[in-house]
C-alpha cells in the first residue's frame, strides 16, 4: 500500500469491526469512534478432532443432510398432540407388566440409581402391593426380579424420577397426524411426591385416590368432553404466561375450564367432583403431565430419518443425561448429570440437591420450556434468574435450531415462532448447549422437592452423539 492510501485511510473516519475481546471494540467506543463487536468462536470451539469430523461430514456428496432435518422438523411440527382418554398402564402401555417399573432418562440399573429415583421406585413397589414396607420393597427392588426401563421405550415419559408402574393411570396423547401414541402418569402436585422421591403413608395414599377417585371422574369428563387438542392449548398458554414446562398455571386454569362443564354433570358424589376440581386447581404444574407427552408424541414422529441431526429426545435420570438422535437411531448418547444452579425452598441448600433428573426436558426438545421462556417471564421466580435472562435463553436457542414454530408463538419477541428443531450440528459449531428449566429433588430417597433451577446438560453427550454420526455418515478417512 503506498503512502498516500496510508494517509487517505488514517484520514477518513475510523470504523472498526473486533473479533475477539471485547475490551478492544470498549477501547476505540471510549475514543468516539465506531466500533462493532462480532461474538465470533472458532466451530467446535476449535476441537481439532471435532473439526475434522466436521470435515468428513461435509465431505460426503450423497448425504442429504438439509433435506432430511427439514422432513424432521416438518413432521414435528405438522404433528396434532390430542388427549384422547386415560387408561391404566398395565393396559395401554405397550410391554407394561406388574414387575415392570419405567423410570426418567437412559438406561439405569438399580446399583447406579439416584437416591430420588431409588426412593420412587420403593414408593411404586408399595403402591403396587409388591412390598409392604420401605425395608421389603428396597429388597425387592436390589433382588433382580424387577425389570426396569426408560419410560422412553414404551412411549411414555415421566417427570422427575418418572416412575410409572403397572397400576398407575396414565394420560394417553395421540398424534392424530402420524397415529402414534405417548403416555405419561397423572401429576401429584409439589412438595413431599414420589415423582421427587418420597414415598412416605401420605404420598401412597394420595396416589391411590388419584387411581380411585381422580382419575374415573377425570376420565368419564372427558369421555364427555370428546378429545382435546393439546396443540392448541399449549400455542394458547404459551400468550398467557406459561412455557409448559416449570410454569403451568395458565394450562392448568385452561384443563379445568374445558372439563369443568362436564365434570358437574356425572353421576358422582359432589364433594368427590369438587375434589377433584380442588385438587387441579391447588396443583399448577398438573398440565405438566400433559404438555410433556404432547411434545413426545409430535417429536416420535420425526424418528429415525436417515441423515437427520435433529435431537428428537434428552431425558436424565439423576446419574446421566443422555440424547437420542433422529438419524441414529435408538442409540442413546450420556454424560454425567448435572448439578443444578437453582432456588431452595426453605431449609435446603445445594448441598442437599440431587443432579439433574427427569424426562421433562422432552419439552425443550419439543420447542417450549426452557426454550419459550421469553413467554414466561414470571418462571424467575421459581428458578432464578431476571426476566432479561428469560429472554435471553430463548434468543440464544435460535441459534441451535432448524424453525421457527409455526404455532408456538412468544408476544414478547413480536410473536416470533419458538425455536424448534434442536439440530446436534448447530450444537457442535457453536457450542450453545440446550436450555433447560428444572425441578430439583432431595439427593436421599424418601424426601422429595428441594427446589428448582437452571441446569446446563454435558457437552459430551452431543460430542459422541456428533462422532458417531459422522462414523455412519462421513467420509471415511
Amino acid at each position: 500500500m503506498g503512502i498516500n492510501r496510508i494517509n487517505e485511510l488514517f484520514a477518513a473516519e475510523l470504523k472498526v469491526v473486533n473479533l475477539g475481546l471485547e475490551e478492544f471494540a470498549t477501547s476505540v467506543q471510549r475514543e468516539g469512534a465506531d466500533a462493532v463487536q462480532v461474538d465470533w468462536k472458532p466451530p467446535a470451539g476449535g476441537d481439532q478432532r471435532i473439526v475434522s469430523l466436521l470435515d468428513r461430514v461435509e465431505s460426503n456428496p450423497e448425504l442429504q443432510r438439509d433435506r432430511a432435518n427439514d422432513e424432521a422438523v416438518e413432521r414435528l411440527m405438522k404433528g396434532k398432540p390430542t388427549l384422547v382418554d386415560i387408561g391404566i398402564a398395565s393396559d395401554v402401555v405397550p410391554g407394561m407388566h406388574r414387575t415392570l417399573v419405567l423410570h426418567s432418562g437412559p438406561p439405569v440399573s438399580w446399583e447406579r440409581m439416584a437416591g430420588p429415583v431409588r426412593g420412587a421406585v420403593i414408593g411404586g413397589l408399595i403402591y403396587e402391593g409388591l412390598a409392604g414396607d420401605a425395608a421389603e420393597a428396597e429388597e425387592l427392588a436390589a433382588s433382580g426380579d424387577i425389570e426396569y426401563a426408560p419410560c422412553h421405550h414404551h412411549d411414555a415419559v415421566g417427570p422427575m424420577a418418572g416412575i410409572m408402574t403397572a397400576g398407575m393411570p396414565v394420560w394417553i396423547v395421540k398424534n392424530e397426524t402420524f397415529g402414534n401414541a405417548a403416555y405419561c402418569t397423572l401429576n401429584e402436585g409439589l412438595g413431599k411426591v414420589l415423582r421427587y422421591g418420597a414415598n412416605s403413608r401420605e404420598v401412597i395414599e394420595r396416589l391411590k385416590w388419584m387411581e380411585t377417585v381422580l382419575a374415573p371422574i377425570l376420565k368419564a369428563g372427558l369421555q364427555l368432553h370428546g378429545p382435546i387438542d393439546m396443540k392448541n392449548l399449549i400455542a394458547q398458554v404459551l400468550q398467557m404466561g406459561d412455557e409448559g414446562h416449570n410454569r403451568n398455571r395458565a394450562g392448568t386454569s385452561l384443563l379445568i375450564r374445558e372439563l369443568a362443564p362436564y365434570l358437574v354433570m356425572l353421576d358422582r358424589d359432589r364433594s368427590e367432583v369438587s375434589e377433584v376440581l380442588k385438587f387441579m386447581h391447588t396443583n399448577d404444574h398438573f398440565f405438566l403431565n400433559l404438555t410433556m407427552p404432547s411434545c413426545k408424541a409430535a417429536i416420535d414422529a420425526a424418528r429415525d430419518i436417515e441423515g437427520s441431526s435433529m435431537i428428537v429426545a434428552m431425558a436424565r435420570n439423576g446419574t446421566e443425561f443422555g440424547i437420542r438422535v433422529s438419524g441414529l437411531g435408538d442409540l442413546w448418547f450420556t454424560g454425567p448429570a448435572s448439578k443444578v444452579d437453582g432456588l431452595y425452598l426453605p431449609g435446603f441448600s445445594e448441598q442437599d440437591a440431587a443432579r439433574d433428573v427427569g424426562d421433562s426436558v422432552i419439552t425443550e426438545t419439543g420447542g417450549i420450556g426452557g426454550f419459550a421462556m421469553a413467554a414466561a417471564p414470571a418462571i424467575v421466580k421459581f428458578v432464578g434468574g431476571t426476566p432479561q435472562d428469560a429472554l435471553n435463553f430463548t434468543r440464544r436457542m435460535y441459534d441451535i435450531t432448524l424453525r421457527e414454530n409455526d404455532t408456538y408463538q412468544i408476544p414478547a419477541l413480536d410473536f416470533r415462532g419458538t425455536p424448534t428443531g434442536i439440530d446436534l450440528f448447530k450444537i457442535i459449531e457453536t457450542g450453545v448447549l440446550p436450555a433447560i428449566n428444572t425441578g430439583i429433588a432431595h439427593k436421599d430417597p424418601g424426601v422429595g422437592m428441594v427446589g428448582a433451577g437452571l441446569v446446563k446438560p454435558p457437552v459430551s453427550c452431543f460430542h459422541d452423539a456428533f462422532q458417531a454420526y459422522a462414523e455412519r455418515y462421513g467420509v471415511q478417512p
